[in-house]
């Protein structure tokens, strides 16, 4: 199978492309990445040799690139998670979120309704080659905001209360429209907050970590009651790669840890494993950098995820232990400043420049 993941090169894509190229070696993975603030080759240093992993250079915006993709390439499945995804971001400015997010989904939807016009989409649970996905990445955040009680599940109306969160939004309705519209086999995902390796220093775990460190304040918007629930990202791209060969066309599955936190605890979770892990440190005890800042516009309250038809139909679960998996976070970014500070400055460009521009 030719499979194209948009985005390949930011945190969660990095993360799901080492996976596919690594346990599929007879699947050939086309990275398609614009190599924005957000995309870094660096993250895909171990798999950029391999003979079944090849990047491309690109917009998704871009039409005739991605026709011309789908067509050098034998593109026979997209994994899409190319898109403009930090709120505060979207609250300053909201036009490359709707131009990214909106037109960038609708021309890779476009070039996957041409291109598969003559091919079925198969059932699940045949050999993959039988069976062509636009598997679309989406977010809870479509869902809005959930009082105390309560979880998203598929059913729940879509209510984004950010530019960002309205952005994926629309590119859902648009998947949805294509499928039920011309046939193309979309299924859709919608995921709960994210951690783990790879991720763009200004998100919030790997900022904590990295001011912490430093001695800078820890600014927790509002009163940090807000509450999200925390996915590791190998435990979301396990569920991706479960969507894509296993997945139902034209339905939609929630990926979530059932692992909720309010932002101050898990802020002082952070604190506590770093005064473990560096009990010299002259910022020891780190909670004590904590500050409260203006809480940002159209802030949701909550966010809980239903995950139980995704694990129920496709047999999915996570498997990684949150306090584990964030004690291993930590470790992993206090044990790579070098790429921290690249990320953060913008560095990480020349690595492009170098491996494949000048070549």
């Amino acid at each position: 199978m030719n499979i194209l993941i948009t985005g390949g090169a930011g945190f969660i894509g990095s993360n799901l492309v080492r996976r596919m190229v690594k346990k599929y070696p007879d699947f050939r993975v086309v990275n398609l990445d614009r190599l924005t603030y957000a995309g870094n080759l660096e993250n895909l240093r171990d798999v950029e040799g391999r003979p079944n992993y090849t990047f491309v250079k690109g917009d998704i915006k871009d039409k005739a690139l991605v026709k011309n993709a789908f067509e050098r390439y034998g593109i026979d499945s997209v994994m899409h998670l190319a898109a403009e995804s930090h709120v505060d971001r979207s609250i300053l400015s909201a036009d490359e979120f709707l131009n990214t997010n909106v037109l960038g989904t609708h021309a890779l939807l476009e070039a996957a309704r041409s291109f598969w016009k003559d091919r079925p989409a198969g059932p699940a649970g045949r050999p993959a080659k039988a069976r062509s996905v636009f598997l679309n990445v989406s977010t809870d955040e479509v869902y809005g905001s959930l009082p105390e009680a309560g979880s998203f599940t598929e059913s729940s109306p879509c209510a984004p209360n950010s530019p960002y969160s309205a952005s994926k939004a629309s590119a859902d309705h648009l998947c949805r429209a294509y499928n039920k519209t011309y046939g193309v086999p979309v299924i859709t995902t919608h995921s709960s907050n994210n951690y783990g390796p790879y991720q763009l220093p200004e998100k919030l775990i790997p900022l904590m970590v990295l001011n912490a460190m430093e001695g800078k304040p820890l600014p927790v918007y509002g009163d940090g009651l807000n509450v999200r629930d925390w996915l590791h990202v190998e435990d979301h791209c396990s569920a991706l790669e479960a969507a894509l060969l296993k997945g139902s066309v034209g339905e939609t599955y929630n990926i979530g840890a059932d692992n909720e936190w309010k932002n101050i605890d898990l802020i002082k979770l952070i604190c506590k494993i770093l005064d473990e892990l560096r009990p010299g440190s002259p910022n020891v005890p780190h909670a004590s950098l904590i500050r409260f800042v203006k809480d940002r516009p159209g802030h949701d309250l909550r966010y809980s995820i239903d995950s139980s038809r995704m694990r129920r139909e496709l047999g999915w679960a996570p498997s990684m232990g949150f306090e584990e998996g964030l004690k291993s976070t930590v470790e992993w970014y206090a044990g790579n400043l070098a790429w921290c500070e690249r990320a953060r400055s913008g560095e990480y460009m020349e690595y492009y420049e170098k491996n494949y521009m000048r070549r």
